[in-house]
């Protein structure tokens, strides 16, 4: 079911503003956005504008502006120095922008303005995130969204500070994190609940089994590659995961410290950027974060023991008793989560080899590749005994 047919649907949104443009009587106005707030989700305004995220900093402000004219009707006469645009962040896949409005009032307002990147379409579906994010929003997750446009979202400012990889494996924000995740994975996103990742993986290995590099050393290391090799892995790694029945939710999948916000004042954690969000398996999300604790170094040594990993287990299976969780439930989303954590190497492994192809960003992408996939296969034979030893029936 699309987002269409749940009464969200970013082409009415916009046809609703252009016809309170064009003078629409107030009531009829309120009567249409009372039709259009279903299941506790607002509508969201929409742009038909695009931003060049290509021009210099200096030179897409003044579109910036205009853009939150044309979104927010209360600021379509304010002088452009009432803004004043930050960049906050540029990050893999969009540029992170601060927006500081000084309104007729004397109101400072803040908010964010999310670009996505160039050729991001290729490994983020928009469409899948932008029918997820007013849910998730409704439900107390991110920053509120408030409105779109061609190549990017507007969200509300949030006032904390990025999590370093290090924070995560804090005892006590490692609690807090898996008590928002399980109230994370029970938020009801509208559509089909088949798990995506393995269409997603499958959907990756084929656009990168067929790349070609203008630069003859990256096309030398790319064709080393046997993406038979991979097919047949993944295929392995799929039919042992079906084993487990793990349990399907709208997860995350990018749960990286980047991700992560914390005010430490208030204690109040945020999760961000659902751009690869989706239904996917409970025990993937949680081994998805745990490898992200190699942090920005990519050292893999510091995935979390078992104890560590039992430790947020727990917080998250029993976020208001967590001591009090059976073993036996411990023991099946340890294995879950153990046994997904190879496929967390597979998916950004293939990730990073379209992005070695298309991405503008200087990164070694296909080191990355690299990087990922020798971990991949570094673990699997742990990974693999451990799942068959627990389906067998023995304890582990």
């Amino acid at each position: 079911m699309g987002a269409e047919e749940k009464g969200w649907n970013p082409v009415a949104a916009m046809e609703e503003i252009r016809e309170v443009g064009r003078g629409a009587p107030e009531e009829r106005r309120k009567e249409k956005e009372k039709e259009k707030e279903k299941d506790g989700v607002p509508s969201i305004p929409s742009s038909t504008k695009e931003i060049d995220i290509s021009l210099p900093f200096a030179e897409m402000k003044p579109s910036i502006i205009d853009l939150c004219k044309d979104l927010f009707r209360k600021w379509s006469s304010l002088d452009n120095s009432c803004f004043s645009i930050e960049t906050v962040s540029g990050g893999i896949t969009n540029l992170l922008l601060k927006v500081s409005v000084k309104e007729e009032s004397g109101n400072d307002v803040s908010l964010t303005v999310r670009l996505y990147g160039p050729n991001t379409d290729l490994v983020i579906d928009r469409k899948r995130e932008l029918q997820a994010i007013p849910y998730l929003s409704a439900a107390g997750f991110g920053a509120k969204l408030l409105g779109i446009f061609k190549n990017g979202i507007i969200q509300s400012f949030i006032n904390a500070r990025t999590l370093s990889p290090s924070d995560m494996s804090n005892p006590k924000i490692a609690a807090e994190i898996a008590k928002q995740l399980y109230k994370f994975h029970q938020v009801d996103i509208p559509g089909s609940r088949e798990a995506q990742l393995w269409n997603d993986v499958f959907k990756f290995l084929e656009k990168a089994a067929v790349l070609q590099f203008d630069d003859n050393e990256k096309q030398a290391k790319y064709e080393t590659i046997s993406f038979k090799e991979i097919c047949n892995e993944i295929n392995a790694l799929k039919e042992l995961t079906d084993l487990l029945n793990a349990p399907v939710v709208f997860a995350h999948n990018d749960l990286l410290s980047g991700n992560l916000m914390l005010n430490d004042e208030e204690g109040k954690l945020y999760f961000i950027d659902f751009e690869y969000g989706s239904y996917s398996y409970r025990g993937y999300d949680i081994a998805n974060h745990f490898n992200e604790y190699a942090g920005f170094d990519c050292d893999y040594n510091l995935y979390p023991e078992k104890n560590v990993q039992c430790h947020f287990f727990q917080n998250y299976l029993r976020p208001d008793r967590p001591h009090e969780v059976p073993d036996k439930d411990l023991e099946a989303l340890y294995i879950e989560t153990n046994t997904f954590r190879l496929a967390s190497h597979i998916y950004w492994a293939l990730w990073a080899l379209i992005q070695a192809k298309v991405s503008p960003i200087d990164f070694d992408y296909l080191c990355y590749f690299f990087l990922r996939y020798n971990e991949y296969k570094k673990e699997k034979e742990a990974c693999f005994f451990l799942a068959q030893k627990y389906l067998s029936g023995s304890r582990v």
